[in-house]
């Protein structure tokens, strides 16, 4: 599969975006929304027993969600398969399709994570296409968080300097990682419960935002997104 670390311009408008959060006990995946139905804008999910939020299922595709502790993604098509411009392949399924192609809610299933071996302030946000065509992403989501329901009013921020192709490309199938730092300096500052995404601020309303329920808690200080990329270690190193 070929790795995008396209960095273009660094959006300059501020996604405004509002995270109703609600907290949630334990480790490991820590919530998770699947993709609305055509025409039904994402909603909260509501987080079960075992700290995952649930929605509609996605309309259409497989599913996939990778490794959260940043192993790669689904296994990507061969240089004489599909995603490759050889002769006899699906267009739809290269990478240049994605930078005429945005990806819409309602094929992409997202959740958030607490991976072993990361800090113990990371979260890793996950992005599953589960449409039959490649489709591209911000070169980031758009993250934010709230406690008890109330947004804090905080977002996290991006790397500076993007530069790079127009999209970041998500095969069918394919599960792409960025990796959140809710406190990269352990300064002092409100504790979060919940946090809110959205996959593709450049293209997607905030109604297609998700929020979902942080299963360990954490205070929320400067705040730091990184860039997609295929493996969450790969993300984390660009914070």
């Amino acid at each position: 599969m070929t790795i995008h670390r396209s960095h273009a311009a660094a959006l300059a408008t501020a996604v405004g975006f509002v995270l109703a959060l609600s907290g949630c006990g334990g480790g490991g995946t820590d919530g998770e929304l699947k993709a609305p139905t055509a025409g039904t804008p994402a909603a909260s999910g509501t987080p079960a027993a075992s700290g995952t939020a649930s929605a509609t299922p996605p309309a259409a595709g497989p599913s996939g969600t990778g490794d959260p502790a940043g192993a790669a993604g689904p296994t990507p098509t061969g240089p004489d398969d599909k995603g490759k411009a050889t002769g006899g392949t699906d267009a739809t399924t290269e990478d240049a399709y994605a930078y005429t192609h945005p990806c819409s809610a309602r094929n992409l299933t997202v959740k958030v994570t607490s991976p072993q071996g990361f800090p113990a302030t990371v979260r890793v946000v996950t992005v599953t296409n589960n449409g039959s065509t490649t489709c591209g992403l911000d070169f980031y989501p758009a993250v934010g968080f709230s406690a008890k329901g109330s947004a804090l009013g905080i977002q996290a921020t991006p790397p500076e300097g993007l530069g790079g192709a127009p999209a970041h490309p998500v095969r069918p199938g394919a599960t792409t990682y960025a990796a959140v730092d809710l406190n990269p300096s352990g300064g002092g500052g409100p504790v979060a419960d919940e946090i809110n995404i959205l996959a593709d601020p450049s293209h997607m309303p905030n109604a297609d935002g998700v929020s979902l329920p942080l299963a360990t808690t954490g205070t929320v200080a400067k705040p730091r997104v990184g860039l997609y990329h295929f493996t969450a270690r790969d993300s984390l190193d660009t914070l």
